[in-house]
């Protein structure tokens, strides 16, 4: 500021100089006569003071303008924010709520994989020993079979070996069936039953009196059920009309 004010100080003491020299040269084409005047250069003092305040009025001028330019930039770039913030709260809003529907999806199917797991390890408890109940059906086929096979008139006091064998016979086959039963594994025997294709299997259709059509009137091999499901079907004789 202090180097500013120096040098228009200057400019200002030579630009006055010159201009009273040609205010004097024109006085002297003027007068024609051979009159000699002595002229002084007249120099007109200006304060120092009023160029600088010149100056710091230009620099505050220039000032006031440079302040006011960036407050004006601001207010035209104020709503160019408040709309890209505004677009920019849109889409993440958008992608937020893409976001929770699929956290959602993704939680559903994971609840729903985990029941489908959880039933298929509970199914896997109960029906796991399907083939091995399968394979100890035959032994209680062949028990029954044998029990049934004894003449009831011989099984008498005076043949206690037969007596003996028939008795543990039966036994075995008791117990057997509660092993059956603890298990979930139950008899299906159903004479007399409506005729079920889901737990029955027709071997033939008989007339028969006193049974009602479409009705069991036979079984020739007893059924079972593990667990509420049909592990063999009952083999049974269905009742129709006579014809």
């Amino acid at each position: 500021m202090a180097s500013w004010c120096v040098r228009s100080m200057r400019q200002s003491y030579c630009a006055v100089a010159v201009h009273l020299r040609s205010l004097s040269s024109r006085q002297k084409m003027v007068s024609k006569g051979p009159v000699l005047t002595n002229h002084k250069t007249a120099f007109v003092w200006v304060s120092p003071r009023l160029f600088c305040s010149v100056a710091q009025k230009k620099n505050s001028k220039s000032s006031s303008e440079e302040d006011q330019s960036p407050a004006l930039d601001e207010q035209k770039s104020e709503p160019a924010v408040e709309n890209s913030l505004a677009e920019e709260k849109a889409r993440l809003e958008e992608q937020l709520k893409e976001t929770m529907d699929k956290y959602k999806r993704a939680l559903a199917d994971t609840e729903n994989l985990r029941q489908r797991s959880q039933k298929l390890v509970e199914e896997a408890k109960l029906f796991g020993i399907q083939s091995f109940c399968k394979d100890l059906l035959e032994v209680a086929d062949i028990l029954e079979k044998a029990t049934e096979s004894v003449p009831k008139e011989e099984i008498k006091d005076q043949n206690p070996h037969l007596k003996n064998l028939y008795e543990g016979l039966i036994m075995t086959e008791t117990q057997m069936q509660k092993v059956f039963r603890k298990h979930g594994l139950v008899r299906i025997n159903p004479v007399g039953a409506k005729f079920d294709p889901y737990e029955h299997e027709a071997l033939f259709h008989t007339p028969m009196e006193g049974k009602e059509p479409g009705t069991v009137a036979l079984v020739t091999k007893i059924g079972y059920k593990l667990h509420g499901r049909t592990l063999r079907p009952a083999l049974v004789g269905v009742a129709k009309e006579a014809s």
